[in-house]
């Protein structure tokens, strides 16, 4: 007979992700106007929150929307905040936006993942990075897009400086792990740094004052494409599925990739 598993109570949630977050009780008493007498309390359990308490308390600590929503369950509120699929109509606005915003950057390669790296959509030029992977790794929708760039029959046999990108992509995987206290991305974390060659960090010291950035080197027929890109999220949003949104753009960074890829996709 299986035990059931005992619902952590609120201020054990909330102890969690201050120690997540390195702060003292006095640290995170002075920064939310709770003193840290009656914060030790909750956390204890010896007071109970309120609702907007435990609102309060999430924002200081920078909690995910979903988890303030695990917070106000195990006090015994109501979720705050709603999630709603990207397909819904009232997305709709959401989707136009991302639409104009991945044509508007083509021929650059620009995709948009969720919150466990899964590609939720991608503009016209995202096929340059993908059209040697196994169809395979495509099949299941939404492929996810960390396993395609590293995985064995994915894009890493192109990636010239795979060592690099795999060192960085991983480095941002273990961070986004922590901040959020996702068990799937730390899942997919441990999958991913089972597969060949794949680094868990950048190598030390490597290109230290001799780039800005760290560029993607993709190998292409006899070419090579040089690429940086940038991450942007909706930081104003309330609603779960779009606070997990991201989109990824790609940008040339030398004058020969920006005509290569304008050449490939027609612009």
């Amino acid at each position: 007979m299986a035990l059931a598993t005992p619902t952590p109570r609120v201020g054990e949630l909330l102890r969690d992700w201050r120690q997540r977050r390195n702060l003292s009780q006095m640290e995170v008493s002075l920064d939310s106007a709770v003193s840290s007498r009656h914060l030790s309390f909750i956390e204890t359990g010896r007071a109970r929150p309120s609702r907007e308490m435990v609102l309060h308390l999430a924002e200081r600590l920078e909690v995910p929307l979903r988890e303030r929503n695990r917070l106000l369950l195990a006090a015994g509120f109501a979720p705050e905040y709603r999630e709603r699929s990207l397909e819904d109509e009232e997305m709709a606005p959401v989707r136009g936006a991302l639409d104009r915003f991945l044509k508007a950057h083509e021929p650059f390669p620009a995709i948009v993942v969720d919150g466990g790296w899964n590609m939720v959509a991608g503009n016209a030029a995202i096929g340059l990075l993908i059209e040697e992977i196994a169809p395979e790794l495509l099949a299941d929708p939404p492929p996810n897009a960390l396993r395609l760039t590293l995985h064995p029959d994915g894009m890493a046999p192109r990636i010239v400086n795979f060592a690099e990108w795999s060192g960085h992509l991983m480095h941002r995987l273990r961070r986004a792990a922590a901040i959020t206290a996702d068990a799937g991305l730390r899942g997919l974390h441990d999958e991913l740094a089972e597969y060949p060659d794949v680094r868990l960090d950048p190598p030390q010291g490597h290109g230290v004052g001799e780039e800005i950035v760290l560029p993607l080197r993709l190998r292409r027929g006899d070419d090579v494409l040089e690429l940086f890109s940038t991450m942007t999220t909706f930081g104003s949003a309330v609603d779960i599925t779009l606070t997990e949104l991201s989109v990824e753009a790609f940008y040339p960074a030398d004058e020969r990739t920006a005509q290569l890829l304008r050449q490939a996709v027609g612009a």
